[in-house]
């Protein structure tokens, strides 16, 4: 575990696990939570010989909580700092939900020197918000009503997407408490600026260029019951528009399968980084 600087001078957090000669996996988390998202699949790759690369993005969990910077080109520039201080080549970019952008946008903003496969996991790309030019997305009013929880009081709003959407609990009844106080523990941990100002980074940042240059091998898997970033909206275009990209449709599955699908999801991941 450590801490890398950025040019601005933010210290972003990040785990190092398993053998520094092992395949290298890099897992970024979702909107509002932090590396221990995806600690399940994190250690299974790591047990398994992979070195398992995990941050916290700027503003979450243990990094810095910086005023500004809170936007998917700082947070694409910000991995990239990460990766050129630990130096690492073949890698495996995976992104879960917000995590998922950021992987792309990193590709399609620093290239893929560095990387020798992709996965988008229940991920926002390519663009979650309604415009125009992307009636497929979800209605502004939708993103609004997040930054309203957010503001007027955050706690219950992670209590509620823990308790409802984010796991398919609304729905199945059946998700274990503990997973959803860890959601509602990790969440609290961001910074409040950067809750706040990350739901416009994830819900109107346009992906579509991203995508359409992503030249690496690509898994993309998604639930077809996902609440968050519904099925359509998002995992089936960006495998169409991901040239050859590889999709596994979860049936049954919510958005937070780092939990709900842990070993299938590590079982595949793995798969996919050894193939």
């Amino acid at each position: 575990m450590g801490y890398v600087e950025t040019n601005d001078g933010t210290q972003i957090y990040y785990k190092d696990w398993g053998p520094k000669n092992g395949t290298p996996v890099l897992l970024s988390h979702g909107w509002p939570l932090n590396a221990d998202a995806w600690e399940a699949q994190a250690l299974y790759l790591a047990e398994h010989g992979c070195r398992v690369i995990a941050h916290d993005r700027r503003g979450h969990g243990r990094s810095s909580q910086p005023w500004d910077g809170n936007d998917m080109d700082t947070y694409a520039d910000d991995l990239a700092t990460l990766l050129d201080h630990l130096d690492v080549t073949g890698l495996t970019l995976a992104g879960h939900s917000t995590g998922g952008g950021e992987v792309a946008h990193y590709v399609g903003r620093h290239g893929s020197a560095r990387v020798a496969k992709l996965v988008l996991v229940s991920a926002v790309p390519p663009m979650m918000v309604r415009t125009d030019d992307n009636p497929e997305g979800l209605p502004v009013e939708v993103f609004d009503g997040i930054r309203d929880g957010e503001r007027k009081g955050r706690g219950q709003l992670y209590r509620d997407l823990a308790d409802g959407p984010f796991f398919g609990h609304n729905r199945r009844g059946d998700v274990a408490q503990g997973i959803r106080d860890g959601f509602w523990l990790n969440s609290m941990l961001a910074g409040h600026r950067a809750a706040f100002e990350c739901i416009a980074a994830f819900s109107a940042t346009d992906f579509r260029p991203d995508l359409e240059g992503i030249d690496v091998p690509t898994l993309v898997i998604h639930g077809d019951d996902d609440q968050i970033v519904p099925f359509e909206v998002g995992g089936k275009r960006s495998a169409q528009m991901i040239q050859g990209a590889q999709l596994k449709v979860y049936e049954g599955a919510a958005h937070g399968i780092t939990d709900t699908e842990k070993e299938r999801l590590s079982r595949d991941l793995l798969d996919f980084v050894q193939s």
